[in-house]
């Protein structure tokens, strides 16, 4: 495990890591070996075995990308990869997380945020139970463990937006994926975790008690990132709304019937039923569906971006140094394609939704008693 200080981290996100990191090994081809056709998105985790991306794999089942042909990706165990990969064309969209995307503002990769999956902050700290805090500011003198360095910069802003001095706090790279086990087994104070991975850490026997960032913090959570000259191209802002309603039509069809997204998942990538099974499988989609949804009364569709929200996180980063120049957030978040993306037929896809045919495992999950458990596990 690596012990992170803050010049140790600042060397991580430092702008000639980007070439290094690109170039190295990667299970992605360069997008010039693809069809011209392919949309390729890259997930910020190391892994796409996981309930997160339902929305994507409902879309695909049921058509709802239409004549664009995808693939989504793992990232490689850089935190930072999501972003690097799609400014230098090597994917065409990226999922950060919103610091990992502060770290390309921060080193001028010319990146634009337009769909806002997380409407809450999906991010949470595990602790041992009968070890967790309510108020971060406990956190000064601890320490924390990550998967990855980079995630120093998805904690820090949140202990800040706390109240705690983010230079009393220590980190350790203890590596994906085991960070989690290694908190279990007793090293660190903490770990940073997300919605959905509580039911994946539950399901692997990892009993913690949790902070829930999308009950205590005002942050937004990952986001879909694109080239800039991407929403200049006329023809690439036609594929980008395209595409993008199909995941906005998978987040639709999730709302209508969450196990039947979580079916589909299973069937897509059978080793995520194995994991998990039916009841933490779905206990897993729930979560996320949480954080993805938000308030709709104060969303104009799926994706929207809360200016308040993007705000409030960039005047936080700035003030802790995260940030080191101002930037004008009209410019690097965009809302120019929620309309495309939720101009769909709700009804078609309620549909859909109701009339998918479960499988006997999924059948008999009871929806309202997961959602009667999600605060079973929470710091009181």
């Amino acid at each position: 495990m690596t012990e992170l200080n803050r010049r140790r981290f600042l060397q991580v996100t430092a702008a000639g890591a980007v070439a290094t990191s690109v170039l190295g090994t990667s299970a992605l081809t360069p997008k010039t070996a693809q069809a011209a056709t392919t949309y390729t998105w890259i997930s910020p985790r190391g892994t796409i075995e996981v309930l997160d991306d339902y929305p994507y794999w409902v879309a695909k089942e049921m058509g709802y990308f239409g004549n664009i042909d995808t693939r989504l990706e793992p990232g490689p165990s850089d935190g930072t990869a999501t972003v690097k990969f799609v400014a230098l064309g090597q994917a065409d969209m990226g999922y950060p997380s919103p610091g990992v995307f502060s770290f390309a503002l921060e080193n001028e990769l010319d990146l634009v945020s337009v769909f806002n999956m997380g409407a809450r902050d999906v991010f949470d700290f595990a602790f041992r139970p009968g070890e967790g805090f309510t108020d971060l500011r406990q956190m000064e003198g601890k320490t924390v463990l990550l998967g990855s360095a980079a995630w120093q910069s998805i904690a820090d802003p949140i202990f800040a937006a706390a109240g705690a001095d983010v230079t009393k706090i220590k980190y350790i790279e203890a590596g994906w994926p085991q960070w989690g086990t290694i908190l279990a087994n007793g090293e660190g104070d903490a770990a940073l975790a997300w919605e959905g991975l509580r039911a994946d850490w539950e399901g692997k026997g990892l009993k913690f008690e949790y902070w829930l960032g999308v009950d205590q913090s005002v942050f937004p959570a990952n986001s879909f990132v694109v080239k800039r000259s991407d929403t200049q191209d006329p023809e690439k802002r036609k594929i980008l709304g395209q595409y993008l309603r199909g995941w906005a039509m998978g987040l639709e069809f999730g709302e209508h019937d969450p196990r039947a997204a979580t079916d589909i998942v299973f069937k897509s990538l059978p080793i995520v039923k194995s994991n998990l099974g039916a009841d933490l499988g779905t206990e897993s989609m729930l979560q996320l569906a949480n954080v993805f949804r938000g308030n709709m009364d104060e969303r104009q569709g799926w994706g929207y971006h809360d200016w308040g929200s993007w705000k409030a996180y960039f005047k936080t980063i700035r003030r802790i140094g995260q940030l080191k120049r101002d930037v004008n957030v009209g410019k690097v978040i965009s809302n120019d394609f929620i309309g495309a993306a939720n101009d769909f037929d709700v009804n078609k896809v309620m549909a859909d939704a109701k009339g998918y045919t479960l499988s006997a495992d999924l059948a008999k999950v009871d929806v309202d008693k997961i959602k009667g458990r999600f605060y079973a596990n929470v710091v009181k």
